[in-house]
Protein backbone atom coordinates (compact mmCIF):
# COMPACT_ATOMS: atom_id res chain seq x y z
CA UNK A 1 0.00 0.00 0.00
CA UNK A 2 1.40 3.37 -1.00
CA UNK A 3 1.37 5.94 1.79
CA UNK A 4 -0.04 9.38 0.91
CA UNK A 5 2.58 12.03 0.25
CA UNK A 6 3.00 14.76 2.83
CA UNK A 7 1.12 17.79 1.55
CA UNK A 8 1.14 20.22 4.46
CA UNK A 9 3.89 21.58 6.69
CA UNK A 10 2.34 23.04 9.83
CA UNK A 11 3.87 24.99 12.68
CA UNK A 12 1.56 25.41 15.68
CA UNK A 13 2.60 28.50 17.63
CA UNK A 14 1.38 28.69 21.21
CA UNK A 15 2.41 29.74 24.70
CA UNK A 16 1.25 32.09 27.46
CA UNK A 17 -0.42 35.36 26.51
CA UNK A 18 2.17 38.10 26.14
CA UNK A 19 5.08 35.77 25.39
CA UNK A 20 5.36 36.87 21.75
CA UNK A 21 3.03 34.70 19.70
CA UNK A 22 1.85 37.53 17.46
CA UNK A 23 5.44 38.59 16.79
CA UNK A 24 6.36 34.98 15.97
CA UNK A 25 3.50 34.68 13.47
CA UNK A 26 4.62 37.86 11.72
CA UNK A 27 8.20 36.60 11.56
CA UNK A 28 7.06 33.31 10.06
CA UNK A 29 5.00 35.21 7.49
CA UNK A 30 8.15 37.14 6.56
CA UNK A 31 9.87 33.78 6.10
CA UNK A 32 7.26 32.68 3.57
CA UNK A 33 4.67 30.97 5.78
CA UNK A 34 0.92 31.42 5.48
CA UNK A 35 0.01 32.89 8.88
CA UNK A 36 -3.37 32.14 10.45
CA UNK A 37 -3.94 33.42 13.97
CA UNK A 38 -6.67 32.41 16.43
CA UNK A 39 -8.31 29.86 14.16
CA UNK A 40 -10.87 27.75 16.10
CA UNK A 41 -9.42 24.32 16.89
CA UNK A 42 -12.34 22.56 15.25
CA UNK A 43 -11.51 24.21 11.92
CA UNK A 44 -7.89 23.04 11.74
CA UNK A 45 -8.73 19.56 10.35
CA UNK A 46 -10.80 21.21 7.62
CA UNK A 47 -7.76 23.27 6.69
CA UNK A 48 -5.79 20.04 6.22
CA UNK A 49 -8.56 18.50 4.13
CA UNK A 50 -8.42 21.44 1.74
CA UNK A 51 -6.06 21.80 -1.22
CA UNK A 52 -2.37 22.00 -0.23
CA UNK A 53 -0.71 25.39 -0.32
CA UNK A 54 2.59 26.03 -2.02
CA UNK A 55 4.06 27.22 1.29
CA UNK A 56 4.04 26.06 4.93
CA UNK A 57 1.39 27.23 7.38
CA UNK A 58 1.89 28.89 10.78
CA UNK A 59 -1.13 28.56 13.09
CA UNK A 60 -1.36 30.76 16.18
CA UNK A 61 -3.29 29.11 19.03
CA UNK A 62 -3.72 30.26 22.63
CA UNK A 63 -6.33 30.67 25.37
CA UNK A 64 -8.06 33.42 23.40
CA UNK A 65 -9.14 30.93 20.76
CA UNK A 66 -12.92 30.54 20.91
CA UNK A 67 -12.93 26.80 21.69
CA UNK A 68 -9.51 26.50 23.31
CA UNK A 69 -8.75 23.93 25.97
CA UNK A 70 -5.58 21.98 26.67
CA UNK A 71 -7.11 18.54 26.15
CA UNK A 72 -8.54 19.51 22.78
CA UNK A 73 -5.21 20.97 21.64
CA UNK A 74 -3.29 17.84 22.68
CA UNK A 75 -5.82 15.70 20.82
CA UNK A 76 -5.36 17.95 17.78
CA UNK A 77 -1.57 17.58 18.00
CA UNK A 78 -1.90 13.80 18.26
CA UNK A 79 -4.25 13.67 15.29
CA UNK A 80 -2.02 15.81 13.09
CA UNK A 81 1.03 13.77 14.11
CA UNK A 82 -0.70 10.59 12.91
CA UNK A 83 -1.86 12.21 9.65
CA UNK A 84 0.58 11.07 6.95
CA UNK A 85 -0.23 14.16 4.90
CA UNK A 86 1.14 16.50 7.56
CA UNK A 87 4.58 17.48 8.83
CA UNK A 88 3.86 19.04 12.22
CA UNK A 89 6.01 21.09 14.59
CA UNK A 90 4.86 22.73 17.82
CA UNK A 91 6.59 25.99 18.74
CA UNK A 92 6.04 27.03 22.36
CA UNK A 93 6.95 30.59 23.29
CA UNK A 94 7.65 30.67 27.01
CA UNK A 95 8.28 33.58 29.36
CA UNK A 96 8.87 34.07 33.07
CA UNK A 97 5.94 35.18 35.20
CA UNK A 98 7.84 38.26 36.37
CA UNK A 99 8.49 39.41 32.80
CA UNK A 100 4.88 38.79 31.75
CA UNK A 101 3.66 40.84 34.71
CA UNK A 102 6.02 43.64 33.65
CA UNK A 103 4.72 43.53 30.07
CA UNK A 104 1.10 43.63 31.20
CA UNK A 105 1.93 46.53 33.52
CA UNK A 106 3.47 48.50 30.65
CA UNK A 107 0.59 47.93 28.25
CA UNK A 108 -2.14 48.07 30.93
CA UNK A 109 -3.89 45.19 29.21
CA UNK A 110 -6.12 42.76 31.10
CA UNK A 111 -5.15 39.11 31.11
CA UNK A 112 -7.69 36.98 29.15
CA UNK A 113 -8.00 34.52 32.07
CA UNK A 114 -8.34 37.25 34.72
CA UNK A 115 -10.35 40.13 33.22
CA UNK A 116 -11.46 41.36 36.66
CA UNK A 117 -8.36 40.35 38.63
CA UNK A 118 -4.63 41.04 38.55
CA UNK A 119 -2.53 39.84 35.60
CA UNK A 120 -0.50 37.70 38.04
CA UNK A 121 -3.57 35.56 38.80
CA UNK A 122 -4.31 35.06 35.11
CA UNK A 123 -0.68 34.22 34.36
CA UNK A 124 -0.63 31.55 37.07
CA UNK A 125 -3.83 29.98 35.73
CA UNK A 126 -2.49 30.02 32.18
CA UNK A 127 0.80 28.38 33.20
CA UNK A 128 -1.16 25.54 34.83
CA UNK A 129 -3.43 25.21 31.79
CA UNK A 130 -0.59 25.13 29.27
CA UNK A 131 1.83 22.88 31.21
CA UNK A 132 0.94 19.66 29.31
CA UNK A 133 1.21 21.48 25.98
CA UNK A 134 4.59 22.93 26.91
CA UNK A 135 5.80 19.39 27.58
CA UNK A 136 4.72 18.34 24.08
CA UNK A 137 6.51 21.15 22.25
CA UNK A 138 9.11 20.39 19.59
CA UNK A 139 10.73 23.81 19.98
CA UNK A 140 10.68 25.94 23.13
CA UNK A 141 11.93 29.52 23.05
CA UNK A 142 12.07 31.53 26.27
CA UNK A 143 11.39 35.15 25.33
CA UNK A 144 11.97 36.60 28.82
CA UNK A 145 15.23 38.27 27.86
CA UNK A 146 14.71 38.51 24.09
CA UNK A 147 14.05 41.71 22.17
CA UNK A 148 11.73 41.43 19.14
CA UNK A 149 14.87 41.46 16.97
CA UNK A 150 16.40 38.59 18.97
CA UNK A 151 13.18 36.60 18.74
CA UNK A 152 13.06 37.14 14.99
CA UNK A 153 16.63 35.86 14.63
CA UNK A 154 15.89 32.82 16.78
CA UNK A 155 12.76 31.87 14.85
CA UNK A 156 14.53 32.37 11.52
CA UNK A 157 17.26 30.04 12.73
CA UNK A 158 14.73 27.23 13.21
CA UNK A 159 12.04 27.88 10.65
CA UNK A 160 13.66 29.45 7.63
CA UNK A 161 12.15 27.78 4.56
CA UNK A 162 15.57 26.97 3.14
CA UNK A 163 16.79 30.25 1.71
CA UNK A 164 19.58 30.57 4.27
CA UNK A 165 21.14 27.22 3.40
CA UNK A 166 21.89 26.45 7.06
CA UNK A 167 20.96 23.51 9.25
CA UNK A 168 20.03 24.31 12.85
CA UNK A 169 20.77 21.60 15.38
CA UNK A 170 18.98 20.94 18.66
CA UNK A 171 20.47 18.74 21.39
CA UNK A 172 18.27 17.79 24.30
CA UNK A 173 18.31 15.56 27.34
CA UNK A 174 15.44 13.59 28.81
CA UNK A 175 14.47 10.86 31.27
CA UNK A 176 13.30 7.51 29.92
CA UNK A 177 10.93 7.36 32.89
CA UNK A 178 8.92 10.19 31.33
CA UNK A 179 9.07 8.82 27.82
CA UNK A 180 10.88 9.74 24.63
CA UNK A 181 10.32 13.37 23.55
CA UNK A 182 8.38 14.11 20.39
CA UNK A 183 10.02 15.35 17.24
CA UNK A 184 13.51 13.97 17.93
CA UNK A 185 15.36 12.70 14.84
CA UNK A 186 18.07 10.68 16.62
CA UNK A 187 18.21 9.26 20.14
CA UNK A 188 21.20 7.96 22.09
CA UNK A 189 20.89 6.01 25.34
CA UNK A 190 23.43 7.15 27.97
CA UNK A 191 22.44 4.70 30.68
CA UNK A 192 25.51 2.52 30.09
CA UNK A 193 27.73 5.21 31.62
CA UNK A 194 28.49 5.32 35.34
CA UNK A 195 25.68 7.12 37.16
CA UNK A 196 26.64 10.20 39.23
CA UNK A 197 23.39 9.78 41.16
CA UNK A 198 25.04 7.17 43.35
CA UNK A 199 27.68 9.67 44.48
CA UNK A 200 26.23 11.62 47.45
CA UNK A 201 28.26 14.72 46.59
CA UNK A 202 26.91 14.75 43.02
CA UNK A 203 23.32 13.64 43.53
CA UNK A 204 21.89 17.12 43.96
CA UNK A 205 23.82 18.58 41.00
CA UNK A 206 23.10 18.18 37.30
CA UNK A 207 25.13 17.48 34.17
CA UNK A 208 25.96 21.15 33.62
CA UNK A 209 28.09 21.15 36.76
CA UNK A 210 31.83 20.58 36.06
CA UNK A 211 32.05 17.98 38.82
CA UNK A 212 29.31 15.88 37.21
CA UNK A 213 30.80 16.31 33.74
CA UNK A 214 34.21 15.20 35.06
CA UNK A 215 32.64 12.12 36.66
CA UNK A 216 30.97 11.18 33.36
CA UNK A 217 34.23 11.70 31.45
CA UNK A 218 36.05 9.44 33.90
CA UNK A 219 34.02 6.41 32.81
CA UNK A 220 36.43 4.19 30.78
CA UNK A 221 33.80 3.88 28.03
CA UNK A 222 33.20 7.61 27.68
CA UNK A 223 36.15 8.67 25.50
CA UNK A 224 35.53 6.19 22.69
CA UNK A 225 31.75 6.68 22.87
CA UNK A 226 31.98 10.45 22.59
CA UNK A 227 34.60 10.31 19.83
CA UNK A 228 32.40 7.99 17.76
CA UNK A 229 29.30 10.05 18.55
CA UNK A 230 30.94 13.31 17.49
CA UNK A 231 32.35 11.76 14.30
CA UNK A 232 28.95 10.31 13.42
CA UNK A 233 27.03 13.54 13.93
CA UNK A 234 29.59 15.66 12.07
CA UNK A 235 29.42 13.16 9.21
CA UNK A 236 25.61 13.22 9.09
CA UNK A 237 24.95 16.95 9.37
CA UNK A 238 26.24 17.92 5.89
CA UNK A 239 24.28 15.04 4.39
CA UNK A 240 21.05 16.23 6.01
CA UNK A 241 21.78 19.77 4.83
CA UNK A 242 22.25 18.56 1.25
CA UNK A 243 18.87 16.81 1.47
CA UNK A 244 17.25 20.15 2.27
CA UNK A 245 16.57 19.56 5.96
CA UNK A 246 16.27 22.82 7.91
CA UNK A 247 16.82 21.47 11.42
CA UNK A 248 17.87 18.28 13.19
CA UNK A 249 17.04 17.27 16.76
CA UNK A 250 19.30 14.90 18.72
CA UNK A 251 18.15 13.42 22.04
CA UNK A 252 20.13 11.90 24.89
CA UNK A 253 18.33 9.85 27.51
CA UNK A 254 19.25 8.48 30.91
CA UNK A 255 17.34 7.25 33.94
CA UNK A 256 16.46 10.56 35.55
CA UNK A 257 17.41 13.07 32.86
CA UNK A 258 19.54 15.00 35.32
CA UNK A 259 23.16 13.84 35.09
CA UNK A 260 24.49 11.72 32.21
CA UNK A 261 22.15 12.82 29.42
CA UNK A 262 22.52 16.47 30.39
CA UNK A 263 26.32 16.24 30.47
CA UNK A 264 26.53 14.53 27.06
CA UNK A 265 24.08 16.99 25.48
CA UNK A 266 26.11 19.91 26.84
CA UNK A 267 29.39 18.44 25.58
CA UNK A 268 28.05 17.70 22.12
CA UNK A 269 26.47 21.15 21.91
CA UNK A 270 29.85 22.73 22.55
CA UNK A 271 31.61 20.46 20.05
CA UNK A 272 29.09 21.19 17.28
CA UNK A 273 29.14 24.93 17.97
CA UNK A 274 32.93 24.90 17.74
CA UNK A 275 32.54 23.16 14.39
CA UNK A 276 30.38 26.05 13.16
CA UNK A 277 26.86 24.61 13.46
CA UNK A 278 24.01 26.66 14.99
CA UNK A 279 23.13 24.75 18.15
CA UNK A 280 20.32 25.03 20.69
CA UNK A 281 20.15 23.08 23.93
CA UNK A 282 17.17 21.90 25.93
CA UNK A 283 17.05 19.83 29.13
CA UNK A 284 13.48 18.63 29.50
CA UNK A 285 13.57 17.33 33.05
CA UNK A 286 15.52 20.30 34.39
CA UNK A 287 12.94 22.60 32.80
CA UNK A 288 10.17 20.64 34.52
CA UNK A 289 11.87 21.20 37.86
CA UNK A 290 12.60 24.86 37.10
CA UNK A 291 16.32 24.25 37.46
CA UNK A 292 17.26 27.39 35.56
CA UNK A 293 20.14 27.61 33.12
CA UNK A 294 20.14 28.91 29.57
CA UNK A 295 16.63 29.21 28.11
CA UNK A 296 15.66 26.38 25.80
CA UNK A 297 16.04 27.30 22.18
CA UNK A 298 18.89 29.70 22.81
CA UNK A 299 21.93 29.37 20.61
CA UNK A 300 25.01 27.98 22.32
CA UNK A 301 27.46 28.66 19.52
CA UNK A 302 27.93 30.18 16.11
Amino acid sequence: MVEPAQEHRLVLVTGPSGAGRTTAIRVLEDLGYEGIDNIPLTLVPRLIDGPPLDRPIALGLDVRNRDFNATALIELIDGLTRDLRVTLEVLYLDCSAAELIRRYSETRRRHPLAPAETPAEGIEREFDLLAPIRARADHLIDTSDLSPHDLKAEIARWFDTGKTGRLAVSVQSFSYKRGVPRGVDMIFDCRFLANPYWQPALRGLDGRDPAVADFVRADPRFAEFFRRLQDLILFLLPAHLEEGKAHLSIGFGCTGGQHRSVAIAEMLGVALAQAGWPVAKRHRELERKGAGGAPAGMVSGA
